[in-house]
């Protein structure tokens, strides 16, 4: 099987645009410069991760995102960036799952979408329930991701009532290490990332207490966000259609929950790095955190404190929002005479 440098190679790609990648892809798993040449040498030796990708209660919009990808490796070398063995909706190949020669330990069982676990028969595939299917894949994984907000949390299949008794993958591989890779969708550079971490190191990436990496979901978009500075000199958004809005001033007041979401947007951002919901002018609604789907108040701030709520998230928001945001604009006032 041949090697992501190879791969370059036959695009007719210079050894100059595989190490600019190879950068790109070290700086991102967040090992820094010194790490180039390991991560440079397994891109040129190991050959490219196989992939089996299943998709569950999912809107494929995981799917979406990491074709979407193209920052990090070249739009047309993406598509040969994994061995994708198997995906029911791409279909690469068209081999049965029963039949692919997969290497044990070593293939990456990527899981899209929620799994219904309320007789089985909301989501099925050969006769066969979707846990039946996830259970006799798992053992053979070296990594395995839930990938999105359905598979880490349950999604929107979740929401109530929950009528299939949708949850997330983790509840049924409750003895398997699983990294999630939350967001409806998650950012399509952190896919790619990941799995190229799991390529140059032949191991899952350093996670949180909730499974997540931490390089990409160990800051909140809060901590990151370039309206920061905004939001501590208390100039905040109060109309979308307001001069505040045009000059860029901080989301909170809008109902922004970048205090209490941990996820990569205001780093890796979309499109190719061009942007994210709040450089677009819309507040972040929290798509990356367990059960935002059910807390119905997007545009409310958090210092209101609201039903779906852990008490954990609701006192870090009226913190934050109230003794720093409100604090500092009403000092800001008083300064300037208002």
């Amino acid at each position: 099987m041949e090697s992501l440098y190879n791969v370059f190679k036959r695009r007719g790609y210079t050894r100059r645009d595989f190490l600019k990648s190879a950068l790109l892809i070290a700086s991102t798993i967040g090992m820094g410069p010194s790490f180039l040449p390991q991560v440079v040498k397994a891109l040129e030796s190991k050959p490219k991760p196989q992939v089996l990708w299943l998709s569950f209660q999912s809107c494929l919009g995981c799917t979406q995102s990491i074709l979407n990808s193209t920052s990090i490796v070249p739009a047309d070398v993406l598509s040969e960036y994994i061995s994708l063995e198997y995906h029911e909706t791409l279909m690469f190949s068209h081999r049965s799952k029963e039949a692919m020669d997969l290497q044990k330990g070593r293939y990456v069982l990527v899981l899209e979408g929620s799994l219904p676990v309320d007789g089985g028969f909301y989501c099925t595939g050969g006769g066969r329930s979707a846990e039946e299917i996830l259970k006799s894949l798992m053992d053979g994984a070296g990594l395995i991701l839930a990938l999105g907000s359905c598979a880490s949390w349950g999604g929107i299949a979740h929401a109530e009532p929950n009528p299939t008794k949708a949850v997330a993958v983790d509840e049924i591989l409750k003895h398997k290490r699983v990294v999630k890779l939350p967001g409806c969708p998650p950012v399509g550079d952190v896919i790619v990332s990941v799995i190229a971490s799991f390529v140059v190191t032949g191991k899952p990436p350093e996670v949180d207490g909730e499974g997540r990496p931490r390089v990409f979901y160990g800051q909140t978009i809060h901590d990151r966000c370039y309206r920061r500075p905004f939001y501590d000199a208390g100039k905040f958004v109060g109309s979308f259609e307001g001069e505040d809005a045009q000059r860029g001033y901080c989301l909170y007041r809008m109902g922004c929950k970048g205090p209490i979401t941990r996820n990569a947007c205001a780093t890796v951002r979309w499109n190719g790095g061009l942007s994210f919901p709040i450089q677009s002018g819309h507040p972040c609604f929290g798509c990356s955190e367990a059960d935002f789907w059910d807390r119905g108040f997007i545009y409310r701030p958090l210092s209101v404190v609201e039903e779906g709520f852990s008490w954990k998230e609701a006192l870090a928001g009226a913190l934050i929002g109230t003794a720093l945001g409100y604090g500092t604009a009403y000092i800001n006032k008083k300064l300037g005479g208002g």
